[in-house]
This record gives structure tokens, C-alpha cells and sequence, in this order.
């Protein structure tokens, strides 16, 4: 089951999801005989909030700790901060997560608990235990606190770019900080220590829980983003990882109809590609760090948009002008980026040699993830524009790619397209009827039935042909004039789900608003603000199982499963 940490709910909280809600959803996974929590990217996020949009590739998000685990903090301390936040907003138990509310109350109180810790356990086993885990993670951990100390002197804006000229180059700022540092080591020291303290709670945090997690057999699935961000702390402390004269995305779709650029243009996503070159000659040390940490914490992962380790689709400008370019003509544009236009890089797959060559460059870089994930479990999301290519060699190397059920269709003897059934799926496979990304399974039904009645002709045709085919799919009657099928409701949901439980695949999940027939969306691609990345459960974690009309889901999910072996 796939959930956004920051969504689950838990008595007490504070506004957003954390790591005890989460150890609370694994017991619940494990009565119910769950084989595995998908979760999204949990690394550290700037100002945007976007779990794919992180300002590390390694630090982890101090909103989702649990602070009530801290023996720093008593819960007369947590209680108040509740209480102040409410008293100023009463957001803290809205339905979206007010993150700028959130991540203030929390670094209230880390602040609060870090003074304690560094006043009095110092030299304590406690006090050990995090000088051990800075000495071992000093790799990654030293560039990130600066970054975090730089921040801080920036109202923690990780705008790198637009940051004092006295620091807003990798050596300026490591020689500013010196200089800081000489004229107060004690204050400096202290603050450079509470970002590698916050870490420390997080990553002990998170590796207790993977372990709670294994002991319940329940699996955590982790996600990794194919890019990082343009402003973190990687790509400031190690530029030479990061071509950042170009920007990855993808090509243009007429499907994104309200975004006239990501038709026109495709979606610029802003993450620097790679010096795949400079990488290599390095022993791909950056990824094999990234992929070392992910599995600190993770079972299994996910690694977004997989895709761009074969090619990707690449911008000669930053998102910042996507304005700019969206009248130009080809031409017009040229004359902007001094030639380059978007495109497939390092070369597009128009040639059977440029496929070979995008294919070896695929193989050579995903048998460095595998190695690097071990034991762990590795599941490529390969949806967009995919080459023939990519799937028989996901296959080949034992990376399960996606199957959306409903897209995956062939045609019958009756010269009409139809469903592959799921149970067909080849094992290797990770199946679904949704990601984060897209509408809820009620959601689909319902927006499907309304534009049953929509005046465009081809909106009409293709409601009536995914209607068809989801019913198809789950053994439901199909409305030969198209215009019958009914409201959603728990006799489809569970066909549904039951024929998604059934498949061959060898992972097949589904989100938690698909379990309570929920039609709220955690992201609307191509968009920025509103409620994405911000949506709450309507209930708690213990909820699932104390109300009556919670548990009556649970149960049957458990029933499900069992019957389809599951």
C-alpha cells in the first residue's frame, strides 16, 4: 500500500505524519497480512515541500521525526508547542499540512532538544552514539551541515544562487565559515553540530523502524528520484557530479491539456543531469553513497522515472524561464540558447545505433545501483515515452517495471482492444491501477462517468473505453451504450482490487485513499502549490482499526489477500 508519511495521521501529532504513525501503520499492515508500505522520497525538502525535489541526496526530513521519542523533550514541552500552534492557527488538524507551520513547531522544539543534549549528554553513551554516527557519516554529513549553516544565514532559503557574493561559491563558503569559525568556535561549532544532531535522531529513528518493520514482516519501500535538486546541498559542495548547463525533464504530451508548455515543450523538472563521464571515473561513488544511505532505511525501492538512466530529456535553460521560451519558434529559440533546443541526452534513440549505445549506458549504470542495493529489492517506475528497449533489459536484470493495469491492453480476435489479464503479468512486474501521481481508483471511475456526458466526442469515447476496460479487467459487466456504468462504490473497489491482488506480478500495490475509497489526490504533475504534497488522512493510523467502518476495509483487504495468495 502506497502512503506519503506526511499524510498518516496519529493522536497527538503535530500536523504532519511521522515516524510513529508510520510504526503504527506497520502493526496494522502486519494484522492484515500486508506485504510491503511504499513510501515517497523522505529525504530533506526545501521551500517547495516536493518529496522529489530534495535539497539532499542523503539527509533525511526532520518534519517527520518523532519528537515524543526524544528523552530530551517531556511532554508537557510537545503539548505546549501544540498548543501555541493552534492558538495562532489551529492548522495543526487541518486537512492539508501547513509545512511553513509544521517545520518551525518542530525546529522549536529539536532546538529546544539539542540545547539539553549538548548541555548535559555530551559525554554521556548517548553523547557517543552521536560523535560515532558523525565520524561515519562524514562523507556526506560535514558538506550537508554547512549547506544547513549557510541556509540559516539565508532565512533558510536554499537558493544557493542567490545568496551572499561572500558565500555563494563551494570554497568562498567553506573558507567564510572558517573565518567565522576562528572569530567563534564555540557558537559555530554548536550550530554546525545541531544539523548533524537532527540527522542523527532521523537516521536512528528510521533504521529502528525499518527493523520494527522486518520484525512485524512487513517491508518498507523506498523511493529514489532519477535527478536531485538544482539548489541542495550536493550540487553546491559537488558541482562536478552535475552539468548544470542543462535541465532534466520530459518530452512534450498532449495529455497535460491545461499546461500549454508541457505540450509545446515537454516538462522541465530543473534537476541538473549528470557528468555520467566524471561519475565513472570515480567509481560512481555519489550513487553508490545514495543507494548505501536509501538502504539504511529501506527494504525495497523505487527508483523514479528509471528511464533517465538510459537518456533523458534534457533543456538548455532553467524552469525559471520556461515563460520566456513558451511563444518562441524553434528557430526563436535557437537564437536564445545559442543553438541547443530540447531534446534526448546524451543522444535521442532515432537510430538503432543510438538505442545500442543509450541501452549499454542503461545496463552499465543500473548493475551500479544493483550492486550497490545488495540484498535490497530494486523497482524501476518506466512510464512515459519508453524505448523497446528498456523493458526486456529491466527484465533481463531483474528490475520489476510498472504495469498500469488499465494501459495494458491488446488487441482480441474481435479487432477491439482489451485488457491483458493481470494474472498474465510476467513475475517480474510491478503492478498497479495508480501512482502518486495520478487520480484515486474512485476518482478515475467518477471523472471517467462525468465525462460520459462531456460534449467532446473524443472525451466521450475515451471515458467509454476506460470505463470498458477497468470493468473488464475486475469481471464487471460492461454497458454496451457506455452510459449505465454506476457510481463507484464497494462492489467495484474490491473486483478491482482483488483482480489487482490476483496478478502474476511480483509486487502489486495500491494507494491508502484507494482502500477507503477516497477521491483526494496527493499530486497533480505540472503544477505547483494547492494542496499537492499537502494532503492529510481523515482519520488516524489507530482509527484503521478502532471505528467500525475503518476496520470493515481492513478486514477485507486481509480476506483478499489470503485468498489470492497474496
Amino acid at each position: 500500500m502506497l502512503v506519503p508519511v506526511g499524510s498518516l495521521r496519529r493522536d497527538g501529532d503535530l500536523g504532519i505524519g511521522d515516524t510513529a504513525a508510520l510504526r503504527e501503520l506497520v502493526d496494522w499492515a502486519g494484522r492484515c497480512g500486508l506485504g510491503f508500505l511504499q513510501l515517497l522520497p523522505i529525504n530533506e525538502t526545501g521551500s517547495d515541500h516536493s518529496p522529489y525535489n530534495a535539497i539532499s541526496s542523503v539527509a533525511l526530513e526532520p518534519a517527520l521525526i518523532d519528537l515524543t521519542a526524544l528523552p530530551e523533550l517531556g511532554a508537557d514541552v510537545i503539548a505546549a508547542a501544540r498548543d501555541r500552534a493552534t492558538s495562532t492557527s489551529g492548522r495543526t488538524s487541518a486537512d492539508l499540512i501547513d509545512y511553513d507551520l509544521v517545520k518551525s513547531v518542530k525546529r522549536e522544539l529539536l532546538e529546544i532538544a539539542f540545547q539539553r543534549f549538548w548541555e548535559k549528554d555530551r559525554d554521556s553513551a548517548r553523547g557517543a552514539a552521536f560523535e560515532a554516527f558523525r565520524d561515519a557519516e562524514v562523507g556526506w554529513l560535514e558538506d550537508y551541515c554547512r549547506f544547513r549553516w549557510l541556509m540559516d544565514r539565508e532565512g533558510r532559503r536554499e537558493t544557493w544562487d542567490l545568496w551572499s557574493i561572500n558565500y555563494n561559491k563551494p570554497q568562498k563558503a567553506r573558507d567564510w565559515i572558517g573565518t567565522k569559525r576562528g572569530q567563534n568556535p564555540r557558537a559555530v561549532d554548536r550550530e554546525l553540530a545541531y544539523h548533524a544532531w537532527v540527522q542523527w535522531i532521523a537516521f536512528t529513528q528510521w533504521r529502528e523502524l525499518r527493523q520494527y518493520a522486518e520484525d512485524q514482516d512487513v517491508l518498507l519501500m523506498g523511493d529514489v528520484p532519477i535527478g536531485i535538486s538544482y539548489h541542495s546541498a550536493d550540487v553546491f559542495f559537488e558541482p562536478e557530479w552535475f552539468d548544470l548547463a542543462w535541465s532534466g525533464g520530459a518530452p512534450p504530451e498532449r495529455v497535460f491539456k491545461d499546461d500549454a508548455f508541457a505540450i509545446k515543450w515537454g516538462q522541465n523538472w530543473g534537476i541538473p543531469l549528470y557528468r555520467w563521464d566524471v561519475l565513472e571515473a570515480d567509481d560512481f561513488r555519489w550513487w553508490r553513497r545514495r543507494i548505501d544511505k536509501l538502504t539504511d532505511v529501506f527494504h525495497i525501492f523505487r527508483i523514479d522515472h528509471i528511464l533517465g538512466f538510459y537518456r533523458i530529456y534534457g533543456f538548455p535553460w532553467r524552469p525559471q524561464r520556461n515563460a520566456e521560451f513558451l511563444p518562441l519558434t524553434a528557430d526563436e529559440a535557437r537564437a536564445r540558447t545559442g543553438g541547443p533546443l530540447p531534446g534526448f541526452m546524451p543522444r535521442p534513440d532515432d537510430t538503432e545505433e543510438n538505442k545500442m549505445a543509450n541501452l549499454a549506458d542503461g545496463d552499465k549504470y543500473l548493475r551500479v545501483v544493483l550492486e550497490a542495493a545488495g540484498e535490497n529489492e530494486v523497482v524501476g517506475e518506466d512510464l512515459g515515452a519508453v524505448p523497446d528497449y528498456v523493458r526486456p533489459h529491466l527484465r533481463k536484470i531483474g528490475i520489476a517495471g510498472f504495469k498500469v493495469c488499465h494501459w495494458e491492453v491488446e488487441e482480441g480476435p474481435d479487432g477491439v482492444e482489451h485488457p491483458l489479464p493481470p494474472e498474465q503479468y510476467e513475475e517480474c512486474s510491478f503492478t498497479t491501477y495508480a501512482t502518486h501521481d495520478h487520480p484515486s481508483m474512485a476518482a478515475m471511475w467518477e471523472e471517467f462517468r462525468e465525462l460520459l456526458d462531456s460534449g467532446d466526442p473524443d472525451e466521450r469515447r475515451g471515458a467509454e473505453w476506460n470505463l470498458r476496460i477497468l470493468s473488464e479487467i475486475a469481471g464487471l459487466p460492461v454497458e454496451k451504450d457506455g452510459r449505465s456504468y454506476p457510481p463507484y462504490d464497494r462492489r467495484i473497489q474490491w473486483a478491482q482490487l482483488e483482480a489487482l491482488l490476483a496478478s502474476g506480478s511480483r509486487y502489486a500495490a495500491f494507494m491508502i485513499t484507494d482502500l477507503y475509497r477516497m477521491t483526494e489526490r496527493f499530486n497533480i504533475p505540472g503544477t505547483v502549490g494547492g494542496s499537492n504534497w499537502r494532503i492529510r488522512m481523515p482519520f488516524t493510523v489507530n482509527d484503521m482499526s478502532r471505528k467500525e467502518e475503518l476496520a470493515k476495509e481492513g478486514g477485507e483487504l486481509a480476506t483478499v489477500i489470503r485468498k489470492t495468495n497474496r
